[in-house]
């Protein structure tokens, strides 16, 4: 199969596009012929060698797909060879065949194309987690959710929105600005300023009160992220769940003391692979809230597969809005 593979940590030009042995399913796992992978974040973090979760080279990375079913392993029943599906993995997406355990290996509604599929995956799973599983999100809250254009940020605006929050976006220009307030942000405000605390903290109150916010997701980390925690409400929650500007904050303990709040993290992976009882109704709700219309993916861009320098660059500078996908098979 063509694939992409790394064989040595490092930059994006050490990615090949090159013939690899195709996977070996096991007998719990589902052999899915890719169609499209979406490229996160954390994609670049493996390709570099600074995830917290690294195979042994040489590898093909990848953690989103959207494709076919081609065999399944004897101990799986819950799908069958043709069916439409999407998958999360730790690795292996960037590839025309990966093996899936079943258990991260969802059927898709008949009305979402392989492009939707794959970039649904980790992004909306970790902000449903963010907001449901450890936000604890009651209907009627105020949501603050920074990189909001990004992918877990737009994700997270769309279904803080669905669930029945206020929500308040965070974001650094005005293309970006115009995309969540498109996916439901009731509030912008902008980071892009040399008073970026202050400014928060005045536009913050001024759309819902000097209380502040009750929740608080943050994928940005850095200056946005200590920032936030000047808005976050009296016994208020902060759930980071990545550092997208590049800094990891540290935190002041007395601030956390004085207002009561919840600090709290969310590595979404760790719940697919030690409770997939969790992670499957969360990804049935997810997929019920896109059928009723409240959810819907942006897919800035389709790369053919020849192009994934392009894609992954667009991610590592920061200039994706949504999510970029790669075309693996023709469609």
């Amino acid at each position: 199969m063509r694939a992409l593979v790394v064989h040595q940590h490092g930059p994006l030009e050490n990615l090949r596009l090159e013939t690899f042995p195709d996977p070996r399913p096991g007998p719990d796992d589902v052999l899915v012929d890719v169609h499209a992978a979406s490229v996160n974040f954390p994609d670049l973090l493996v390709i570099g060698g600074t995830y917290q979760i690294l195979p042994a080279t040489p590898f093909v990375p990848g953690k989103d797909l959207g494709g076919t079913v081609a065999a399944v392993g004897a101990n799986v029943s819950s799908l069958k060879p043709g069916d439409r599906v999407m998958a999360q993995i730790e690795y292996g997406a960037f590839a025309e065949r990966a093996a899936v355990p079943s258990r991260s290996c969802y059927r898709m509604p008949g009305s979402m194309s392989f492009a939707e599929g794959a970039a649904m995956g980790l992004v909306y799973l970790t902000a449903h987690f963010a907001l449901v599983e450890r936000g604890g999100l009651k209907a009627g809250e105020t949501v603050l959710v920074t990189g909001a254009a990004g992918g877990v940020g737009l994700a997270t605006v769309q279904l803080a929105k669905a669930l029945g929050a206020i929500v308040i976006a965070t974001v650094s220009n005005e293309q970006k600005a115009a995309l969540a307030r498109a996916g439901g942000a009731d509030y912008v405000v902008r980071t892009d300023a040399p008073d970026l605390r202050e400014r928060l903290r005045r536009e913050v109150f001024a759309a819902v009160g000097s209380r502040g916010v009750d929740l608080i997701v943050d994928s940005v980390g850095g200056d946005v992220f200590e920032a936030c925690l000047r808005v976050i409400a009296w016994c208020g929650r902060l759930v980071t769940v990545g550092f997208a500007s590049g800094r990891i904050p540290e935190v002041k303990v007395g601030l956390i003391l004085v207002k009561n709040i919840s600090l709290i993290g969310l590595h979404v992976s760790d719940y697919r692979d030690r409770v997939a009882d969790k992670a499957r109704p969360a990804q049935a709700e997810l997929f019920r809230l896109y059928e009723a219309g409240k959810l819907k993916p942006h897919v800035m861009a389709v790369y053919p597969f020849e192009a994934y320098r392009e894609a992954l660059a667009a991610v590592r500078d920061r200039r994706v809005l949504g999510k970029a996908v790669l075309a693996i098979r023709q469609q």
